[in-house]
């Protein structure tokens, strides 16, 4: 059997010398190295979305990987794609790293420099593995396969400019569709989905951030189940608290979200941690909400180079709502997208606030009528994104340009 062997290696000398090897084993096909974690998770994505059997047997990852640092990035890949063995590569060999590597799903470690037996020992048991993953797969195991449910984060330029209330409605559109929906709340400090929906619940995101693994069961705890059939994951009570959520566990909790739902909203307010920031690396879809005038605009755009700056975002990767649109203002869409870099939705929000305030006064955001200006544009905007159904004979919405899997996040950033 071919043994199918995708090599993940910044340093260029290093992946001469693991292409060159790996090249020597019998049986083995590699393939040609990816310099990023970015481009590995995007590469997986790509293959598991055409078949599980188009995935390789075997991963291999560079200690000096980045921009995710290596335990991480093979914790997600175990997470999102079960079924690739993953062994790390790595100078510093000992017992504590072993175990750590371990711990985050490898299945196994190579000391450098490196060694034509060790290299076909590990190859060999990590290819064994993940076919014996694949035959109970093939028997209708149901263990996760694939990348996932779509997950959309949702920012606000500045304050005000109507995040939550745009978060809200795609979740509530995803959902009237029949797809299985979460929204998640990531404004850690000032969360207000719960008030949105006049909803009273203990245990908030907070309660996952110090689980290692999170199991089905540990996350249908956190989550509250509301009315409108959409699993609620609320930012916590005390904003305090919030500073116990980290970028490592939010990248755990989208996983772990995007693995049981086929849309994840995620409400990332506006103001940049680095929490939130690992929930827009991770995002299929990053939309930045502003509203058509100047103070907005220049803070959309500090918004776009500063994700640009810490490598969370690209300009052209990121997808902009213009809010309370009035057709006879001097901002307008084409303007935005100009001013920005960014791609800005053929769906502007019209400004109509006094459609919504009796609804958002009462928490009741799931009663806005359907006749409601602002509802009809949120809800078209859902279409647009491909996050519904599309009714019979009716071609689904393709995703956007930006539209990508998971990417790394830069080490060592606090909030901004």
């Amino acid at each position: 059997m071919t043994t199918r062997i995708l090599p993940a290696v910044g340093d260029a000398d290093a992946a001469r010398s693991i292409t060159t090897l790996l090249s020597q084993l019998p049986d083995a096909e590699p393939a040609g190295p990816v310099g990023d974690s970015t481009s590995l998770i995007d590469t997986l994505a790509r293959l598991a979305a055409e078949s599980l059997d188009e995935l390789p047997e075997v991963v291999l990852v560079h200690g000096g990987i980045g921009p995710v640092p290596a335990l991480e990035l093979i914790r997600e890949v175990a997470l999102r794609f079960p079924a690739v063995g993953v062994v790390l590569v790595t100078a510093d060999a000992g017992p504590g790293l072993y175990s750590a590597a371990m711990d985050s799903g490898a299945r196994g470690l190579i000391g450098l420099p490196l060694s034509y037996e060790e290299l076909a020992q590990r190859v060999q048991s990590a290819a064994a593995w993940s076919v014996g993953v694949r035959r109970h797969l093939g028997q209708g195991g149901d263990v996760f396969t694939g990348p996932g449910g779509r997950v959309i984060t949702v920012s606000g330029a500045k304050g005000g400019v109507g995040t939550t209330v745009t978060a809200v409605q795609l979740a509530l559109a995803a959902r009237a569709s029949g797809l299985s929906v979460a929204l998640a709340d990531l404004d850690l400090q000032a969360g207000d989905v719960a008030s949105y929906l006049d909803v009273q619940f203990r245990r908030s995101v907070v309660d996952l951030a110090a689980v290692q693994d999170i199991s089905p069961r540990v996350l249908q705890d956190a989550l509250y189940a509301h009315q409108t059939g959409i699993g609620l994951l609320l930012a916590p009570g005390e904003g305090e608290r919030g500073e116990d959520v980290s970028d490592r566990s939010v990248r755990q909790i989208v996983s772990a979200l995007r693995n049981r739902y086929e849309v994840v909203v995620i409400d990332c307010g506006t103001h940049l941690n680095s929490a939130n920031a690992a929930a827009i690396e991770m995002a299929d879809t990053t939309l930045l909400v502003v509203t058509p005038d100047v103070v907005a605009v220049r803070a959309a755009k500090r918004m776009v180079r500063l994700w640009d700056r810490l490598q969370i975002r690209k300009a052209e990767e990121t997808v902009t709502v213009v809010n309370r649109h009035i057709r006879n203002t001097e901002i307008q869409p084409q303007l935005v997208e100009k001013i920005t870099g960014t791609r800005v939705t053929r769906t502007s929000v019209p400004a109509n606030f006094k459609e919504l305030q009796s609804v958002v006064d009462a928490g009741r955001m799931q009663d806005l009528e359907a006749k409601s200006s602002v509802k009809q544009a949120l809800w078209a905007l859902a279409g647009e994104l491909g996050i519904v159904k599309a009714a019979e004979g009716e071609n689904r919405q393709g995703k956007f340009r930006g539209d990508r899997g998971s990417v790394g996040l830069r080490r060592g950033r606090g909030n901004k």
